[in-house]
C-alpha cells in the first residue's frame, strides 16, 4: 500500500512538473517576435529564433510577425489644386521595426491599421493637393515617393517601418465625371488648334524661306551660266583670231563656206581655188 501510496505521489510531482515545464518554456520561430509582458510590463523583446523560459502564470508572450503586411486601404476622397475631386484607391507595404515601440503605442496589428490609414490619408491629402487634377492621372506619379517618405516619418515613432505606398487607381466621383470630361475635352480641343496654328504659320515661313533660297539659287545659276558663256565666247573669238592669223585664206574660205550655208539651201561643195560651185539640190 506504501509503494503504490509513493508511486502515485511521484506521478503527480512528474506531472506537475511537466506542466511547470510547458508553461515555462516557449518557442519563438524565425519568422516573429516575441514579447514578453509581466503584469502588462514588456520584459523581454526576443527577436532570435529558439527555445526560451518564462515565469509560468505571470508572464505572458506575445508574438508579432516579422513579415510585410499589405493593407488596402479604403478609397478616400482627395481634392485636387483646381479643386477636382478624386476618389483615390491607394495601398501600404509595411512591416513591425520596433516591436517594444509597437507593443507600448499601438498594441496589435490590427490597431496599427487605423493609425496607418490616418497617417497615409493626411499624406496623400496634404501632397496631392498641391498638384492639378491632370498632373496627377497622367503624370509620372512621382509624388508617391514623397507620400511614401511623409508616412515613414510619422509612422517611424510607433515601431513601423513604411516600405511604399501606391495609388491603384483614381476615380472622379460619378455626379462630376460628365462636366470633367466634357471639360478636359474643351481644353485638348484649344490645345490641339493652337498646335495646329503654330504649324500653318511655321510651314509658312518654311515655304517663304525656301523659295528665297530657290530664287537666290536661281539668280546665281542665271549668274554663273551668263559668266560661263561669255568666257566661251572670249575662248572662241580668241580661237578665231589665231585660226586667223595662222592662214588667212583658209579663215576667209571657211567663213564664206559658213555664209553659203546659211543662204543656199542644201548640200554645197566648193572645188578649187576659183570657187566653183557644185549643188546636189535635195
Amino acid at each position: 500500500m506504501k509503494r503504490i501510496t509513493t508511486i502515485i505521489s511521484v506521478s503527480i510531482f512528474a506531472v506537475v512538473i511537466l506542466i511547470l515545464a510547458a508553461l515555462s518554456l516557449f518557442i519563438v520561430d524565425q519568422t516573429q517576435y516575441a514579447i514578453v509582458l509581466r503584469f502588462g510590463e514588456i520584459r523581454r523583446v526576443i527577436s532570435e529564433p529558439g527555445i526560451y523560459f518564462r515565469s509560468p502564470f505571470i508572464d505572458n508572450v506575445v508574438r508579432l510577425s516579422k513579415r510585410y503586411y499589405i493593407y488596402d486601404i479604403p478609397v478616400e476622397k482627395i481634392i485636387s489644386l483646381d479643386k477636382k475631386t478624386m476618389l483615390v484607391d491607394s495601398y501600404a507595404i509595411w512591416k513591425i521595426s520596433d516591436p517594444k515601440k509597437f507593443i507600448e503605442s499601438v498594441k496589435t496589428p490590427n490597431l496599427a491599421l487605423s493609425r496607418i490609414d490616418d497617417v497615409i490619408y493626411s499624406g496623400l491629402r496634404n501632397i496631392l493637393a498641391k498638384l492639378n487634377f491632370d498632373d496627377i492621372v497622367t503624370g509620372e506619379r512621382q509624388y508617391l515617393s514623397a507620400i511614401t517618405n511623409f508616412a515613414r516619418k510619422n509612422l517611424s515613432e510607433f515601431g513601423i517601418e513604411v516600405l511604399d505606398v501606391r495609388i491603384k487607381h483614381t476615380d472622379l466621383p460619378k455626379e462630376n465625371q460628365q462636366a470633367v470630361f466634357e471639360r478636359m475635352k474643351s481644353e485638348r480641343q484649344s490645345i490641339a488648334e493652337l498646335i495646329r496654328a503654330e504649324g500653318q504659320k511655321e510651314a509658312q515661313r518654311i515655304r517663304a524661306e525656301a523659295e528665297k533660297q530657290a530664287t537666290i539659287i536661281k539668280a546665281q545659276a542665271i549668274s554663273e551660266a551668263e559668266k560661263i558663256k561669255g568666257t566661251g565666247e572670249a575662248s572662241a573669238t580668241q580661237i578665231y583670231a589665231e585660226s586667223f592669223a595662222r592662214d588667212s585664206e583658209f579663215y576667209q574660205l571657211l567663213r564664206t563656206l559658213e555664209s553659203y550655208k546659211k543662204i543656199i539651201p542644201g548640200s554645197v561643195v566648193i572645188v578649187g581655188q576659183d570657187l566653183r560651185i557644185l549643188e546636189e539640190m535635195q
